[in-house]
């Protein structure tokens, strides 16, 4: 197939459910367009290796999709947004369209929430800025790793394995599965990863007529957002499996971002706000995590 043809469109996803799910809705949003599209399943690192992503490294799930898409072999990416390294790949147009539920969900056995969980509770997480939370909040628990796709992990508490996973609500949402959460934190009690619930798609910098396919997906409210989360990790030079977290919300054109960064064993965590022109999405993130690192950030996330 012509990799040019705007008129029929490989994109390119992971073949987990989740990722087929919400890659399906690019596709069904091109088709809105007027344009054929399809999906083209490509496989990752982070699909055959099941050790914990800190271990094999950040871009895990996003780096096979980039170079198929450089090669031909698809004309669009869908990336989770959060999974993507800071810096930026010049090969590639990057467009947000609208945000899924940023927030962080408990899916506990017996309708059970984080403060109810019993003493000693097994609750399956393997990223840092989870686990960190979690033991600041309950220092009592079993916290165990966990990978899979959202069924295998949701497998692990009705089976018995665990009392309660936590997992992004926006990937439940996203499958028609967020009525099996049992609790779903406030951002400012249970902070999420930067980016959480955003999508990224792109495709190659030089088909200019695909760039306006995406260009037409692109959400504002969610490319501001994303960009003050995403400049504040990149400063912080921390990856997307650092214990750094952060969310943004609009009020009008003022854009207040909120983050944190903790300690892995839960002793210690810093947390700070800072409002500003939308305009400025970047160096307001920017701004806060050099107030973040003034107050000792660096130090905190290695401990």
């Amino acid at each position: 197939m012509n990799a040019l043809d705007p008129q029929n469109l490989r994109i390119g996803t992971r073949g987990s459910k989740l990722a087929t799910t919400q890659s399906g809705h690019v596709r069904d949003a091109i088709q809105n367009l007027g344009h054929q599209a399809e999906l083209h399943i490509v496989t990752t690192a982070g699909d055959v290796n099941m050790a914990p992503v800190e271990r094999i490294g950040v871009g895990v799930f996003t780096q096979a999709l980039r170079e198929a898409m450089a090669n031909g072999e698809c004309d669009i990416a869908v990336h989770s947004f959060k999974d993507l390294p800071t810096a930026p790949d010049e090969r590639f147009h990057l467009v947000v369209p609208r945000r899924e539920n940023p927030r962080e969900a408990l899916i506990a056995r017996d309708g059970l929430q984080l403060e109810t969980l019993p003493l000693g509770a097994r609750v399956g997480t393997s990223a840092p800025r989870r686990i960190s939370q979690l033991r600041a909040r309950r220092p009592d628990l079993e916290i165990l790793p966990l990978r899979g796709n959202i069924d295998t992990r949701m497998a692990k508490v009705h089976n018995g394995e665990l009392d309660a996973v936590i997992l992004a609500a926006a990937g439940l949402a996203r499958v028609e599965m967020l009525e099996v959460a049992t609790e779903i934190f406030d951002p400012r009690e249970f902070m999420p990863a930067p980016a959480q619930g955003a999508l990224a798609i792109e495709c190659r910098a030089t088909d200019s007529e695909i760039v306006a396919i995406l260009d037409a997906l692109a959400c504002p409210d969610a490319t501001d957002r994303a960009q003050a989360e995403r400049s504040l990790l990149s400063t912080l030079e921390a990856g997307c499996t650092a214990p750094v977290a952060a969310h943004a919300t609009l009020n009008g054109s003022e854009l207040t971002l909120r983050a944190g960064v903790f300690a892995l064993d839960g002793t210690m965590h810093l947390v700070a706000e800072r409002s500003g022109d939308r305009v400025a999405a970047t160096e307001i993130g920017i701004a806060l995590a050099q107030e973040l690192l003034q107050n000792g950030a660096a130090e905190v996330m290695t401990r």
